[in-house]
């Protein structure tokens, strides 16, 4: 549903000029705060301040009248504290998680989704502003493929094997670069993608179109594994007692690797040449695979029990 999302407001802003997008961005949040009024609080939640009336409400509302419920154990309702961060229960999970969300952003997906457009520019394409229209197609085919296939191939190796192809993927931007952009500048500006002079122009044009496999093949790989999987992980192998704390750490370090990378990609290229930026996302994404390899346990078909058993060495 994310990436449906990211469709939709994809298509408005190919239709629509920019403030009319402005206006229609307002429209779901408007919507969700209307919605809001009306959602409950999670049972669990109102179990551990007691409220056992309004658990009961919002049981029946989420779930059905002829669900039962049970109160939770007597350590959630200690809420998080730092010195559950010596048990491997808890901080276990939380280096994997705070990990993967830190990999996620390295990766350089916002990267090659600002470039997008302009990559498709160079490959001569005949309405380069479909660029992202097309990019968002692709997520959300792909990111349905992970859906599917997610409890019968497992979260590991589908990591791994988003993992490797993102690797090649960033390789083979980082050589299209390289080709295009072999010989050193004195302009402190980066001319992204500009074709040097010596080059035919068929040639140029038939190394831009590298650039626009190499981008989907990212997007795919991406939207495989590395998209939807550190999320899913994140809901999966935190004890209850301190999810919330963990969850709201997770996505702020997702949030600020965002900004960061968002913020210093354009001076990395500066100091790396685009080509060598490039290939320095490669190299987190293969620290991203050897990671998943070696530090991430499979989930699937688990029970947080079992999970934090295997944390705990149990």
């Amino acid at each position: 549903m994310v990436v449906t999302g990211i469709l939709l407001a994809y298509l408005a802003g190919w239709v629509l000029e920019w403030r009319w997008l402005a206006v229609l961005g307002c429209v779901p949040p408007s919507l969700m705060l209307l919605l809001m009024c009306w959602m409950p609080e999670t049972p669990r939640f109102l179990l551990t301040r007691h409220r056992h009336q309004e658990a009961v409400a919002a049981l029946q509302f989420l779930w059905g009248s002829e669900q039962r419920w049970e109160e939770p154990p007597v350590g959630e309702h200690q809420g998080f504290h730092l010195a559950l961060l010596r048990q491997p229960g808890v901080y276990k999970p939380f280096v994997i998680g705070i990990s993967l969300m830190a990999f996620q952003q390295l990766s350089g997906v916002n990267a090659v989704m600002f470039y997008a457009e302009t990559i498709f520019e160079e490959a001569k394409f005949k309405d380069s502003s479909l660029a992202s229209v097309i990019v968002g197609v692709i997520q959300v085919l792909f990111t349905a493929v992970a859906a599917l296939i997610m409890d019968r191939a497992g979260r590991r190796l589908l990591l791994v094997l988003s993992g490797v192809v993102m690797v090649f993927s960033t390789s083979a931007f980082g050589t299209y670069f390289k080709l295009t952009q072999g010989g050193p500048s004195n302009s402190s500006h980066v001319a992204l993608l500009t074709p040097v002079s010596t080059e035919p122009i068929d040639t140029s044009v038939g190394l831009a179109w590298l650039a626009v496999g190499s981008m989907c093949l990212f997007i795919a790989g991406f939207a495989v594994g590395w998209g939807p999987i550190p999320w899913l992980l994140m809901s999966e192998i935190f004890p209850l007692h301190v999810k919330g704390m963990a969850t709201g750490v997770c996505v702020l370090t997702n949030w600020l690797m965002a900004f960061l990378v968002t913020k210093e990609f354009n001076s990395l290229m500066e100091v790396l040449r685009p080509y060598g930026a490039f290939w320095l996302t490669s190299a987190f994404c293969i620290f991203g695979v050897l990671f998943s390899l070696f530090c991430v346990p499979e989930t699937k078909g688990k029970t947080l029990e079992q999970i934090t058993a295997h944390f705990e060495g149990r």
